[in-house]
């Protein structure tokens, strides 16, 4: 193209201008620009790169006017970029000291190298401007369904033609035993648009929830209008999926008007993910009754929320079971990522024999530390007291109002409840100390004796080791599936030390400025010095 260009007359250049400007959809300017580029670094190298040398294009006519920059100087150092008052006067009548002046060029004449040096120039201009022009254009669709033909597999990915730019498939966001061929059309999610220095990388997908939440979209007017709304989506791809609608319109019913009339809108969807099962639930603010539909089709007899671990456990028949399971886990695992809770599935034979369990470890606990006998331990854990603490630091009244208790007793116990923590605590101090932890870190607010131990087993003793840490390295929640693997004896557990504790972050911010304080300490008394000595 280039060759042609430096070759051509002037109706030449501006018609292969404009048909390079269509053909690749960039604005025609920007390949009027890449031709001056090009035209002036071939005339650097014809007269010389030290020289500034100027081209313009005249977009109208085709007028290519050459010309070097100098400036008028009194004394001439670089003959290529200066020139004396006197010689400048000869070119622009008029020019003064300091001003830079044109010196205009002949045309020149374009060698085979120096063509071939310009037919590069514009193509590398072009195709800049082509990858600009790419991301610009799909950098805010992230999200839309959009419609391709596959062009080529490559080690299991498949690059899609989208018409004016490529994307790619990779093998982990297809459905599984999907295969596609070159030359089919394929409906997919724009993922992400990534800048790289290869050009704009749009990342598809035909796995993510979000995919079947665009279909859903594009089947069911109601959704598309904000009548209903998908609150919650999971999948299993290739295989089932669950999502959980709700309708802001007390007349439409969210699951029939997701199902359509005999299945005909759901099955559309079910069609484009290769026959993926869909259960659609109907969404719900109150979390037992959503855990409860999710789990469908299995029944639900009861269901305990443990929201400081987010934490759900359920109960169901002891037929129930493996249909609340699913094949391979699969329902729990797609109700779990519903919820975004963890869930818990038991039988009523096991959730008795652990409320047994439970109840025999807390009353001898209780027997142990308060030293009362079976029965007054059993009816403090009947009452529904589990910890010393609650017992320590309930009111008064509570304890008095048991049956069979009054306010002498429950002043006694709750004496006892506290002499047993404050044990606790000092055998946590002792072995605290053990650890060699330093007791500047006992005055960090919030901390235990407990906490400090924790602390200790991971190797943070000193102030520095606690103001070295972040916010999550020090009370990030465990997330559910790291609850699990805790469960399961498993090391990989990515919480914060003190996760188990329930600090929140606020209290986690806390604790580590407290830390850190000593540092600007430090530095106040740096500077405090510096100034002594200078004085």
């Amino acid at each position: 193209m280039a060759t042609a260009a430096v070759s051509a007359n002037k109706a030449e250049l501006i018609a292969i201008a404009d048909s390079v400007a269509r053909e690749k959809l960039i604005d025609r300017g920007i390949v009027i620009e890449a031709m001056e580029d090009a035209i002036q670094r071939a005339a650097r190298a014809r007269y010389g790169a030290e020289n500034d040398i100027r081209a313009k294009l005249d977009p109208q006519s085709g007028d290519l006017r050459l010309w070097r920059v100098v400036e008028v100087v009194e004394q001439v150092d670089d003959y290529f970029k200066q020139v004396s008052l006197e010689d400048a006067q000869k070119l622009q009548p008029g020019a003064q000291i300091g001003d830079f002046i044109v010196d205009p060029l002949p045309p020149i004449e374009f060698g085979r190298i120096a063509a071939q040096a310009a037919k590069q120039v514009i193509f590398q201009k072009v195709r800049d401007a082509e990858r600009e022009r790419q991301h610009e254009e799909f950098k805010d669709r992230v999200g839309e369904i959009i419609t391709g033909v596959v062009k080529r597999v490559e080690f299991g990915h498949v690059v899609v033609d989208l018409g004016r730019a490529e994307g790619v498939i990779r093998r982990d966001q297809q459905i599984p035993r999907e295969v596609l061929r070159v030359g089919d059309r394929v409906r997919s999610l724009i993922l992400s648009v990534r800048r790289e220095n290869r050009g704009p990388q749009i990342f598809l997908s035909r796995a993510h929830p979000d995919f079947m939440k665009k279909l859903f979209a594009q089947e069911v007017p109601e959704i598309y209008d904000g009548i209903i709304e998908i609150k919650a989506a999971a999948r299993d791809p290739g295989s089932r999926a669950k999502i959980g609608v709700i309708s802001h319109d007390s007349s439409i019913d969210p699951v029939g008007a997701c199902v359509g009339m005999k299945g005909s809108r759901v099955q559309a969807v079910v069609q484009e993910m290769q026959g993926e099962k869909i259960d659609i639930i109907p969404w719900s603010p109150d979390l037992a009754t959503f855990v409860v539909n999710a789990l469908q089709p299995a029944t639900v007899s009861r269901v305990v929320i443990d929201e400081e671990e987010a934490r759900i456990e359920v109960v169901v028949p002891d037929d129930q079971l493996s249909l609340a399971i699913g094949r391979r886990g699969q329902n729990v695992r797609l109700a779990s990522q519903l919820t975004g809770s963890a869930i818990d599935i038991m039988t009523e034979a096991d959730a008795s024999e652990k409320r047994q369990r439970e109840f025999i470890e807390r009353s001898e606990m209780f027997q142990n530390e308060l030293d009362v006998d079976e029965t007054l331990a059993q009816l403090l854990v009947a009452e529904g007291f589990g910890a010393l603490e609650e017992v320590a630091y309930v009111g008064l009244d509570e304890l008095a109002s048991i049956e069979g208790f009054d306010e002498e007793l429950g002043s006694e116990l709750q004496s006892r409840a506290q002499e047993a923590l404050d044990r606790r605590e000092e055998a946590a101090r002792e072995e605290r100390r053990a650890l060699g932890v330093s007791d500047e870190l006992a005055e960090m607010p919030y901390l235990s004796e407990a906490m400090l131990v924790t602390l200790g087993k991971a190797g943070i003793k000193t102030l520095d080791d606690l103001a070295d840490l972040a916010t999550d390295e020090l009370v990030q929640k465990k997330r559910p599936e790291q609850r699990r693997q805790r469960e399961s004896n498993r090391s990989e557990d990515k919480g914060g030390i003190l996760a188990d504790y329930g600090l929140a972050d606020e209290q986690g911010n806390e604790i580590i400025m407290a830390a850190r304080a000593h540092w600007f300490e430090d530095e106040t008394s740096g500077e405090d010095a510096i100034a002594e000595a200078s004085q």
